[in-house]
């Protein structure tokens, strides 16, 4: 269809060399996905069911004990963590954000706070921060469990250097009997991942649905134990519950399980390759602009996740260029095209995960041209004084 409806509104197409963000509509959907939610809109089916048959198939896939689908990664932290507040309880559920007089106390690391712990603060929890900015301690965790404690959070990506491990986490949550929520949101691929947490002992851990696994925007997975993901549903849409505005719908749970299905035969490995091939045509094409520094970005040393996908950053000296990162970002998201790009400090960053091949030629074009715009207006003014 190529986007005639966002024509008919006015809506501009935007060269995403950003990532699957929000912001952006995620990431786009393999048309067998598109298949399977059309189908799925041709039946009225009992969704509480649909959920069940459709998490277990997703747990059978990935090979984890259960799965919940849920509306997102965020409704997947509130959801998680009113399962680990309220459980089953009827009365509870239906008390929730109120939780005076229950275990209402999830731990994190000072280091991981960020903004999506608002989802956690959403369904009732107090946060009890452990450990230093730039580094935490066993005995600081041990410290913080108390009978208020429902369950520890950890954010996987979120400068773990800093944190315990996951390991030492969950070694410390055991011997106290208490679960570990993980978000894991934009950490696909590698597909081992979607087990891994959960084989090192986390109890929840909690996925995207529309960024790498490329099913609909509006889903998130669950993935743990039975009775916690048992807990996870009866505090879920469609039941009447913190989770009831949180919804997905039958055709996002049919998409989503096509989604995992066809991430999981994937070939990533090419995939890698052409990422590569478009960050080194991106080096290539920019790396002669005056005043910027341009460099392939090592793996691991990019905060945005995942953290393996190979990205681009250029950086200048804005005092003496006469630009900031913020304006030339916002003139190449302006321009025609649209170009979304990230912003660092001092520079950009360029991230092939979600361009099309031959897109990075658009990207390189425009960045170059507001480049030697700038320039060539910087040198102006410095010849008129």
């Amino acid at each position: 269809m190529n986007g005639q409806l966002y024509q008919q509104l006015g809506v501009r197409r935007v060269i995403n060399a950003w990532g699957n963000l929000t912001p952006l509509g995620g990431s786009l959907m393999d048309p067998r996905v598109l298949e399977a939610m059309a189908d799925a809109s041709t039946w009225f089916v009992d969704l509480n069911d649909l959920l069940r048959k459709a998490g277990q198939r997703i747990a059978d896939l990935v090979g984890v004990e259960a799965a919940f689908i849920t509306s997102g990664a965020a409704a997947g932290l509130a959801i998680s963590t009113a399962a680990c507040i309220a459980g089953r309880d009827p009365v509870k559920r239906a008390r929730l954000p109120d939780t005076t007089g229950m275990k209402n106390q999830v731990i994190v690391h000072r280091c991981q706070r960020n903004v999506w712990d608002q989802a956690v603060r959403q369904a009732g929890a107090t946060l009890v921060e452990i450990g230093l900015l730039h580094r935490a301690e066993p005995w600081e965790l041990e410290a913080a469990i108390d009978d208020k404690t429902a369950a520890i959070l950890y954010f996987t990506g979120h400068n773990e250097e800093q944190s315990l491990s996951l390991e030492e986490v969950v070694q410390i949550a055991k011997a106290h009997g208490v679960p570990v929520i993980v978000d894991a949101a934009a950490e696909l691929p590698p597909k081992d991942n979607l087990h891994r947490f959960n084989d090192l002992g986390a109890d929840l851990v909690i996925f995207s649905g529309g960024k790498m696994l490329r099913g609909p925007q509006c889903t998130g997975l669950i993935l743990g134990r039975g009775e916690l993901i048992e807990a996870c549903a009866f505090n879920a849409s469609p039941n009447f519950s913190i989770g009831r505005p949180m919804k997905v719908g039958k055709e996002e749970i049919a998409g989503l399980v096509r989604a995992v299905e066809l991430f999981l035969e994937h070939d990533f490995d090419a995939e890698l390759e052409r990422w590569e091939r478009q960050v080194a045509y991106c080096l290539e094409g920019l790396s002669n602009l005056e005043g910027v520094k341009c460099r392939r970005v090592l793996p691991g040393e990019d905060p945005v996740l995942p953290r393996w996908v190979p990205r681009v950053y250029l950086t200048w000296d804005e005092k003496a260029l006469g630009v900031s990162p913020a304006r030339v970002r916002a003139e190449l998201f302006s321009g025609e095209p649209s170009v979304a790009v990230g912003e660092i400090q001092h520079g950009l960053s360029i991230n092939p995960i979600a361009l099309a091949l031959g897109e990075e030629e658009i990207v390189v074009r425009q960045i170059a041209g507001i480049w030697k715009r700038h320039r060539l207006s910087s040198k102006s003014q410095a010849a008129s004084t």
